[in-house]
């Protein structure tokens, strides 16, 4: 009785939260009256031989039916399954005899017309009754006078009463109610989180009492070294403006380039006292261009330089720390819980969260995807372990449901995972011009998708690797490529794309630091612009729509305005948080949560920033630290919560406090 009446109290709560007042009026009424608070299979019975059928409400009583299908989708209830179906298909023909018996020809034939559809998915056992309504006395025709006798309307009465009896009052517990006999374990846990949370703020105040004392000591500890960078700074923009002079008078004086060599090794050697090896070098090799086009050159590089130097000499100490460490003390988030995944044994290549975000795909170098849940109350029917024998490069999801996986594979493979049933259902291959399937991406309202290939060449990096490019429309539903996107002759390697929310825009970014932006119906590129002085690793569209965010392979990350193109809204450099070295393994890539406030960026340390992008000052937040690179991330659909992949071989979950 307990928990009937919580679940009782969720409902009024939802009715009244939605605003359904008459609905919550009805809902109190037949409360006041109910007296065995269980399901009533006698009311049941009356709304559908007493209301649905009498009124003609063909469209509620097939919306009812599909109801209690949806109740048995599992294979263990396979045999409801089966005989709900039969009785679906009784009550649909007990419907059409009663309107020829009062007279209703022309509800039979409404009926035909608006359902007709959804009756022919059954086509053996409707298509003799669409002739119903033009025969003379269908009760007199042997093929359908069985129907119109009583005997068979009590039997259908009898069979889905004790149809409804059996799946409600025994064998089958509402949802609703099983939540309700969860409350007091939720209670409980409530209870224990509230502890841990208390432990972990004390813990966290220690902890910050002693990064305050770190911080004092490493600040004293830096104001020496900083205070000599700067003498050293304010000695070099001396040098350099004497070497400037030198450089003219060499230049006036007509020296031939080894004399213009000599001369000024001697008077760099003199000026700087061999304390600066790599100025040295790089200004020596400029000013030994030949005469005829060497003057220009060598006098900017010196006047450049001369400029730096002076800026670094009048910079303040506070303005030199605050820039050194602005990025580097983000504080680490506050997290609510968090669950890590070891089922990979090598490198994580991409990690994505599917539509609905009850399941995680990640897929590591070794041609590994594996798909699975997070909670102990999530299930776990669609977990399965693919291998593609072949480097995983890209991930997508089916835009529209949780039932498709798409795998793009360094050997030119894309495959498509049907969740539900386990297995491949495609098995696609691009041409052998560009076998590195670099990234997927679903159209958000159309059934087809987009693959950006390239060719390969030698390279350090994953982005160096890429050679060309090619843009490919594929289609769903024939698992056909339907067209190719135009970039141009010999155009460099597309590295990301992204749909706007209808699917009409495509964006595309590239290793020459440019953005495309394509018209989907008409299959044309109708512009771009140059976003990045190297390669643009990852882009996303803003959350609303009126910018373009992007990445670069030097850690840069821009907002581009849509509506004036080329006009950067919001910067920041991540280079801080980049190591080189994880370019081998990974492209960094950026994620943005469903509110668009807060931007996630691989890093290829141990930890990622989270910046707020929203915010015109420096503010975001870190991840807790992994135990090598993170390669990869990606944020739930709806709540905060993200995922990160890494080279530790594993992928963590975290969710924001």
């Amino acid at each position: 009785m307990e928990n009937i009446q919580y679940a009782e109290e969720l409902v009024r709560e939802f009715i009244i939260f939605r605003g359904f007042t008459n609905t919550l009026q009805a809902f109190e009424r037949e409360l006041s009256t109910d007296v065995g608070r269980n399901f009533q299979v006698d009311k049941i019975m009356e709304l559908v031989f007493s209301v649905y059928v009498p009124k003609y409400q063909s469209e509620r009583l097939i919306s009812l039916l599909t109801f209690f299908k949806q109740c048995f989708s599992s294979s263990s209830d396979i045999i409801f399954v089966s005989t709900i179906s039969k009785l679906e298909l009784s009550i649909l023909r007990y419907y059409i005899v009663h309107a020829l018996q009062t007279g209703r020809q022309d509800k039979v034939l409404e009926f035909f017309a608006v359902n007709g559809n959804y009756l022919l998915q059954r086509r053996e056992e409707w298509l003799p009754w669409f002739a119903v309504p033009y025969i003379k006395n269908p009760s007199l025709d042997p093929q359908f006078c069985a129907y119109f006798s009583k005997d068979w309307f009590e039997v259908l009465q009898l069979s889905f009463h004790n149809f409804l009896s059996e799946i409600f009052s025994g064998t089958r517990i509402p949802a609703l109610l099983k939540i309700s006999t969860e409350k007091n374990t939720v209670k409980r846990l409530k209870a224990d989180i509230k502890q841990l949370n208390q432990k972990l703020s004390e813990l966290q105040a220690l902890l910050e009492t002693k990064e305050a004392d770190i911080l004092s000591l490493r600040s004293i500890a830096a104001t020496v070294p900083e205070i000599c960078k700067i003498q050293e700074s304010s000695s070099l923009y001396s040098s350099l403006s004497e070497l400037k002079d030198i450089g003219s008078n060499l230049l006036r004086e007509g020296c031939n380039e080894t004399n213009t060599s000599n001369h000024y090794h001697t008077g760099i050697r003199n000026s700087t006292n061999g304390r600066d090896a790599s100025i040295y070098a790089n200004t020596s090799q400029d000013l030994t261009i030949s005469r005829s086009d060497g003057s220009l050159i060598s006098l900017n590089r010196l006047a450049s330089l001369d400029a730096e130097a002076k800026d670094a000499s009048q910079m303040p100490l506070s303005e030199i720390r605050r820039n050194l460490l602005k990025e580097d003390e983000f504080p680490e988030v506050s997290v609510e819980f968090q669950e890590t995944f070891l089922g990979h044994t090598s490198p994580i290549s991409r990690c994505r969260f599917s539509a609905s975000g009850s399941n995680v795909a990640s897929a590591s170098v070794d041609g590994t995807v594996r798909i699975w849940t997070y909670g102990s109350s999530a299930p776990t029917s669609r977990n399965a372990t693919i291998y593609c024998g072949a480097e995983i490069l890209s991930l997508e999801w089916e835009c529209r449901s949780d039932r498709l996986l798409l795998i793009g594979t360094a050997d030119g493979g894309i495959k498509a995972w049907n969740v539900d049933a386990k297995r491949v259902v495609c098995d696609l291959n691009t041409t052998q011009e560009f076998p590195s399937v670099v990234d997927l991406k679903c159209s958000p309202v159309e059934p087809i998708f987009v693959s950006a290939s390239a060719s390969r060449r030698h390279g350090y990096s994953k982005i160096d690797q890429m050679g060309f490019a090619s843009l490919t429309v594929w289609n769903m539903k024939t698992w056909k490529a339907m067209t190719t996107l135009p970039l141009g002759k010999d155009p460099p390697a597309i590295t990301s794309l992204s749909f706007n929310h209808n699917g009409k825009i495509l964006a595309a970014s590239a290793t020459d630091g440019m953005i495309h932006m394509f018209d989907m119906s008409a299959g044309l590129q109708i512009t771009g612009w140059p976003a990045h002085d190297s390669a643009v690793s990852s882009v996303l569209f803003g959350p609303d729509e009126t910018s373009i965010f992007s990445l670069g392979s030097d850690g840069k990350i821009f907002e581009w305005s849509l509506q004036n193109q080329g006009q950067v809204l919001w910067s920041r450099d991540c280079s801080r948080f980049c190591y080189p070295e994880s370019e081998k393994i990974c492209r960094h890539e950026i994620a943005m949560d469903s509110n668009g406030k807060r931007l996630l960026v691989t890093s290829g340390s141990v930890r990622s920033p989270i910046y707020h992008v929203q915010e015109d000052h420096m503010t975001g937040f870190k991840t807790l630290a992994h135990t090598a690179a993170v390669t990869s991330v990606d944020w739930h659909p709806t709540l905060p919560i993200f995922i990160t992949g890494s080279a530790d071989h594993s992928v963590r979950l975290t969710s924001l406090l």
